[in-house]
């Protein structure tokens, strides 16, 4: 079952500066010379996102009212704490809640109904919460990945991105608790994915919904685990999702990207961040080769995966792979809707309750989904 460790070669000019044996894995890994040339075609280039809002390289007045609410949470910076310490510091939900207790304003949007299962895994049992939309159903699915960099957060921290999509979407969301790292490293998480896709393309009905309408949908972390989810499926000659969206996907292994630079110090991801989560979730530097950890770069190509939201916003270290990707994607004949949203950091997409870009941005999502549902 396992393909994890086939590792693929883009196509064309060969990559530089591999990882050095002696640098560690949270040194990062130079950007292949595939990337360079993509991300300087942004402006009109073939899948160059669509813009929201104007750029003051600054976060606009309800973001910023997030920030201030994290900032005053006190969290301890990722690079100076362990993963079992860094897993009960505050988040940009509690963030959220705080804006809301000063602010007022609904705390949580009500779905039809939440349960829990347990799914089979190939390293044992997998969580998955369900939400189900109010209705008769059956519904179509999406299988939701949350963020962390594959070693924090958990179904509670994305719990609002979740009943958000279900009410936009009027789709069930299975929101899968696969294994993190330290404790489970590569390829712990891939493999879990795509378990849950396969679960969900031969068990949806038990859950009410409609096997015939399979999407994945994730963040950050999460965005790799759907995207790579799809490569799997190709790899094994199983059935893909219906549609993928993936917000501020974490698809490259590369810190030499351009917005690693430019949003270097930002809140609430840095890019000390960035390179802390690989140093737990690496075995060794091989495993940042594999096309399922670093598909934008080590992916040979993406031919036959499903359509593609990608949304990424202005104020985020993962701000360029994302946008690249998107132009991987359109560039090998993927229908793909692009979109950065100007004023709004990583992790954003959660705050609808606060950040009216964010309710924009899951409204586009949404749109993606139901672009494939409805038929």
């Amino acid at each position: 079952m396992d393909h994890t460790h086939t590792t693929e070669t883009p196509t064309g000019p060969t990559r530089r500066g591999i990882l050095r044996a002696g640098a560690g894995i949270a040194a990062g890994i130079a950007a292949a010379d595939l990337v360079t040339p993509v991300l300087a075609r942004v402006g009109g280039a073939l899948g160059a996102p669509n813009v929201v809002g104007m750029s003051t390289g600054r976060p606009d007045p309800q973001m910023q009212a997030v920030l201030d609410q994290f900032v005053a949470l006190h969290p301890l910076p990722l690079p100076t704490v362990t993963p079992e310490v860094a897993r009960q510091l505050p988040t940009i939900a509690d963030a959220v809640q705080g804006v809301i207790s000063v602010r007022g304003g609904r705390p949580v949007q009500p779905v039809g109904s939440v349960n829990h299962i347990l799914i089979p895994g190939p390293g044992g049992r997998i969580l998955v919460r369900v939400y189900t939309p109010i209705g008769a159903g059956p519904f179509p699915v999406a299988v939701y990945f949350h963020g962390g960099g594959f070693v924090i957060a958990n179904l509670d921290t994305y719990d609002a991105s979740c009943r958000a999509l279900v009410n936009a979407a009027g789709c069930i969301v299975l929101s899968v608790a696969y294994r993190q790292a330290p404790e489970h490293k590569f390829p712990a998480a891939p493999m879990d994915a795509y378990a849950a896709l396969r679960w969900a393309q031969a068990n949806a009905a038990s859950v009410n919904g409609n096997p015939r309408k399979i999407a994945v949908v994730g963040e950050s972390a999460g965005g790799n685990l759907a995207t790579v989810a799809c490569l799997m499926a190709r790899a094994h000659g199983t059935p893909q999702p219906v549609y993928q969206a993936l917000v501020y996907p974490l698809v490259s292994n590369s810190t030499s990207l351009p917005s690693y630079r430019q949003e270097a110090n930002a809140k609430p991801l840095d890019t000390p961040s960035v390179k802390w989560f690989a140093k737990y979730y690496f075995n060794t530097p091989a495993d940042a080769l594999s096309p399922y950890a670093a598909p934008l770069q080590r992916a040979r190509n993406l031919h036959g995966l499903p359509p593609a939201t990608v949304i990424t916003a202005e104020l985020d270290p993962l701000r360029s792979e994302g946008e690249a990707y998107a132009m991987r994607l359109a560039q090998a004949g993927i229908p793909v809707q692009a979109t950065r949203y100007n004023g709004v950091t990583h992790e954003f997409f959660g705050t609808s309750a606060v950040v009216d870009k964010a309710k924009q941005a899951v409204d586009e999502a949404a749109a993606g989904l139901l672009s494939v549902f409805s038929k």
